[in-house]
């Protein structure tokens, strides 16, 4: 499996993993499905612009996996946020989470991010585990979820090399 950073004239693969995703996940994500089919070329082409984004790929070229990076608003300058991360659920528990993690992880350490953190629902076990595996802590922060009220998502994270401690 191969970790590609993409760029904005990779856009429609992007498009199309991320609707995927959406599709096999709608739960997972603070978006929905029917909110990104929406979207214009150009919305996807200044999402790539804007964020970084990796993609995993197979041998016969075909996306798994999707993560991104942003700079969360109102959080500090030197933590990068990771979002939409997704694995095809036909290669799950083969390591691909892991190395978009990883990816992430280097990626915002050269952006200058002494941390990069991420919003785990309280009921995603198998994610908790993930993140808890590839490195990431509890915070304790809270907050409910803003498109169920009735859930609840912890703020976890982990500082890269930048921040002094080497990732797993």
């Amino acid at each position: 499996m191969l970790i590609r950073h993409v760029d904005e004239d990779d856009w429609q693969t992007v498009r199309d993993v991320r609707l995927r995703s959406l599709r096999e996940s709608p739960d997972a994500f603070g978006s929905s499905l029917t909110r990104e089919e929406r979207f214009a070329e150009s919305h996807w082409r200044m999402r790539l612009r804007t964020s970084a984004t990796w993609v995993a790929v197979d041998d016969a070229g075909e996306p798994r996996g999707l993560v991104s990076l942003v700079q969360e608003p109102g959080s500090p300058e030197d933590d990068r946020h990771v979002v939409s991360l997704w694995v095809a659920p036909e290669v799950r528990r083969q390591g691909i989470g892991w190395s978009l993690l990883d990816a992430v992880v280097r990626g915002g350490a050269a952006q200058g991010a002494s941390t990069v953190s991420l919003w785990v629902v309280d009921d995603n076990a198998s994610a908790v585990d993930l993140y808890v595996r590839a490195g990431f802590t509890r915070t304790g922060e809270r907050q409910v979820l803003p498109r169920d009220p009735d859930r609840t998502e912890e703020r976890y994270v982990r500082h890269t090399a930048r921040g002094g401690l080497i990732g797993t």
